[in-house]
C-alpha cells in the first residue's frame, strides 16, 4: 500500500465531524451517518439475500458443533473405538476456540469479504475430508480442520453485522443470526440422527459441501464492503505471530488438560498438571505480550480493563457452556435414560430449539424498539438458573410433560442471551476495535463450548465410576466394564440390548443419576451468571452508522488511538472514555 493510499484510508476513517465522537463513544472521530441513510443504498432484496448467505455461513458452523451428538456411538462402532467419542466432538471446538481472535486480525488487515471467504472454503476442506474419513485419525484431522474454518465463520459473520449496521440497528440483525444459531445448534442432534438412521453417519458431514459453495457463491456477489489492497509481505508482517502463537498454545494446552483430566489421565497425574499449568502459565504470557510488545495486538488488552467488560465476557463464558453442556448431553439423556433412537433423540429436542429460536428472535425486536440489551440478559440468567435446574428432576422414566416444560424454560432463558452481551461489548469499546472485540468474544464463546463438554463428560464419568459397584453386582464384571466412566457414552446403545428387563432399568437409572451431576455444576454456572451480570453498565445505543475502514492504515490508526487511551488514563485530569 502505498503512503498516499494509506493516508487517504486514514482521513476516511476519522474526519473531524462533532457528531462522530458520541458515535465512537471514545472520543475518537469517525464517520457517522444515520443508519436509514446506509439501510438506504441497499435494496430490501440484496439485503435479505445478503443476511441468507451471512446466515448460511453460521447455520454450517453451529449444525457442525452438535451434529455428531447423536451420531457419536454409531462413529465410534464403525471405527471401533471408545476412547474417539469425546475427541469427535471436541476437535472441533477444540480448534474453533484457539483460532477465532486471528480470524478477527487477518480481516482487520485484509478486509471482511477475502477472510470470510477463505474461512469457508476451510469448511468445505474439513467436511469433505470428514466425510471420506477412512480412519478415525483421518476424521479427527478433519474435524479440526472443519473447526478452524467454523471458528472463522461465527467470528467473521458477527464482524460483519457490525460493519454493516448502526449499533440499534444489530440488535435486529443479531436476532436473526442468533435464531439461525440457535436452531442450528439444536437441531444438529436430529439432524445427525436422521441421517444415520436414513443414509450414513457420513452425511452429517457431506450435508456441508452443497450449502458451504452456495454460501461461498452468494457472499462473493452480495458483500459489498471495501477491500484493502493490502500487499501480502506487509499483511503477513503486521500479524502478530508470537502474540497467535502464544494464545494457541496457551489455550491448547489448557483445554486438553481439562480434556484429559479425570478420563486419560488421573487429575494428579504429572500430564494433566502441566498441561493445565503451562497452559495458564502460556497465556500469561500471550497478554504480556499484547499488553507491551505486539503493534498491532490480536487481542487488544484494554478490552479488558473495565469491570463491565470483564462482566460482559464472564456471563459470556458461563453462557456458553451451560448451553454446549445441555445440548450435547440432553441427546445422551434421550438415548440412555429414554432408550429413544439418535433420530427420536433428536425430535425430543425440538422445545429447547423452538424456545431458544423464539427468545432470539424476539430479544433482536425488543432491542431494536429501546434499546435495553441488560433487561434481557438478567432476565435470561434468571430463567437458565429456574430451568437448568429443573433438569435435576428429570424422571429415569417417560414424563412427557415435564421433559417438554423443562426445556422450553431452560431454552427460552437461554436465547435472551445470545446477542445481548455481543451488543453490549460492541456498544462500550471505540468503533475501531469491534473486530477485535467480536472476535474475543468469539474465542470466549468457542472456549466455552469446549469447556463445556469437558466439564460435562468429567461430572459424568466420575458419577458412572462411583456407581460401578452396584452395576457389577448385577451385570457381571465384563458387561459393567461396557459403562464405566470412560466407555459408557460410546456405549449408550447397549443398554437397551442387557437380558434382563431388570438389568436395563437399572443401568437407566445409573445413567440418569450421572447425568443429575451435569445438571447441578450448570445450574450454578447460571446462577454466577446472574450474579456477575449486576456489574454490567448500561449505555444508550446509538442509531447512527460508523463506517470504519480496514488495512494497514486502519491498523495503525487503532494503534494511536490505543496509545493515547492509555496515556489519558494515566493522566489525571482525564476523563471517563467510552471502555466502559
Amino acid at each position: 500500500m502505498s503512503n498516499d493510499a494509506a493516508k487517504d484510508e486514514v482521513k476516511q476513517e476519522s474526519p473531524s465531524s462533532p457528531a462522530s465522537g458520541e458515535a465512537a463513544g471514545a472520543g475518537e472521530d469517525f464517520t457517522a451517518v444515520p443508519a436509514s441513510e446506509v439501510q438506504s443504498k441497499r435494496s430490501r432484496f440484496r439485503a435479505a439475500l445478503l443476511m441468507t448467505s451471512l446466515c448460511t455461513a453460521v447455520f454450517l458452523a453451529a449444525l457442525d458443533i452438535t451434529i455428531v451428538a447423536t451420531a457419536l456411538p454409531t462413529i465410534s462402532e464403525h471405527f471401533h473405538s471408545t476412547s474417539g467419542y469425546t475427541w469427535i466432538g471436541s476437535a472441533f471446538l477444540l480448534a474453533a476456540a484457539v483460532v477465532a481472535p486471528s480470524w478477527g486480525k487477518f480481516s482487520d488487515i485484509w478486509g471482511r469479504k477475502a477472510i470470510l471467504l477463505i474461512a469457508t472454503g476451510i469448511f468445505f476442506l474439513g467436511s469433505a475430508l470428514c466425510g471420506a474419513a477412512v480412519s478415525l485419525p483421518m476424521l479427527l484431522i478433519g474435524r479440526a480442520v472443519q473447526g478452524v474454518g467454523g471458528g472463522g465463520l461465527l467470528s467473521l459473520v458477527s464482524i460483519v453485522v457490525g460493519d454493516l449496521y448502526s449499533p440499534r440497528e444489530r440488535g435486529k440483525y443479531y436476532g436473526i443470526v442468533g435464531m439461525v444459531w440457535a436452531v442450528a445448534f439444536t437441531l444438529g442432534p436430529l439432524v445427525g440422527g436422521a441421517f444415520t438412521r436414513a443414509v450414513s453417519w457420513r452425511w452429517c458431514f457431506y450435508i456441508n459441501l452443497p450449502i458451504a459453495g452456495v454460501a461461498f457463491v452468494l457472499i462473493v456477489f452480495l458483500l459489498k464492503l471495501e477491500t484493502p489492497k493490502t500487499p501480502f509481505v506487509a499483511g503477513i508482517k503486521a500479524v502478530d505471530w508470537v502474540g497467535s502463537l502464544a494464545l494457541v498454545g496457551g489455550t491448547l494446552m489448557f483445554l486438553l488438560g481439562l480434556e484429559f483430566g479425570g478420563t486419560t489421565f488421573p487429575w494428579d497425574s504429572a500430564a494433566v498438571i502441566c498441561l493445565v499449568v503451562f497452559g495458564l502459565v502460556t497465556v500469561a504470557l500471550f497478554v504480556g505480550v499484547e499488553r507491551y510488545f505486539a503493534r498491532y495486538p490480536i487481542v487488544p488488552v484494554h478490552l479488558y480493563s473495565s469491570l463491565s467488560n470483564f462482566a460482559i465476557f464472564a456471563v459470556n463464558l458461563l453462557h456458553g457452556i451451560v448451553l454446549t453442556s445441555n445440548t450435547y448431553f440432553l441427546p445422551l439423556y434421550c438415548q440412555s435414560v429414554l432408550g429413544a433412537e439418535p433420530f427420536l433423540s433428536g425430535v425430543l429436542l425440538l422445545p429447547f430449539a423452538v424456545s431458544m429460536s423464539v427468545a432470539t428472535v424476539g430479544t433482536g425486536a425488543y432491542l431494536k424498539k429501546t434499546g435495553r440489551y441488560l433487561d434481557c440478559i438478567r432476565l435470561g440468567f434468571s430463567l437458565m438458573v429456574l430451568g437448568v435446574g429443573l433438569f435435576h428432576d428429570l424422571p429415569s422414566t417417560t414424563s412427557w410433560p415435564r421433559i417438554i416444560i423443562y426445556q422450553l424454560i431452560s431454552g427460552f432463558g437461554i436465547g435472551l442471551n445470545f446477542q445481548p452481551p455481543l451488543i453490549a461489548l460492541q456498544n462500550s469499546v471505540p468503533p475501531a476495535d469491534n473486530a477485535a472485540a467480536t472476535a474475543s468474544f468469539g474465542l470466549v464463546r468457542n472456549v466455552a463450548s469446549a469447556i463445556g463438554v469437558v466439564i460435562g463428560s468429567v461430572a459424568f464419568a466420575n458419577r458412572m465410576n462411583e456407581q460401578q459397584g452396584e452395576l457389577r453386582d448385577a451385570l457381571g464384571d465384563r458387561t459393567a466394564n461396557l459403562f464405566t466412566g470412560s466407555n459408557a457414552q460410546a456405549n449408550v446403545l447397549l443398554v437397551k440390548e442387557l437380558p434382563e428387563d431388570s438389568q436395563v432399568q437399572l443401568v437407566r437409572r445409573v445413567f440418569c443419576s450421572s447425568l443429575r451431576s451435569i445438571w447441578t455444576i450448570n445450574v450454578c454456572f447460571a446462577g454466577a451468571a446472574l450474579l456477575i451480570s449486576i456489574f454490567i453498565k448500561h449505555k444508550n445505543l446509538q442509531n447512527k452508522h460508523v463506517e470504519v475502514k480496514t488495512g494497514l492504515a486502519g491498523e495503525e490508526e487503532r494503534r494511536r488511538v490505543a496509545l493515547e487511551q492509555r496515556a489519558a488514563k494515566k493522566s489525571p485530569s482525564s476523563t471517563e472514555s467510552g471502555l466502559v
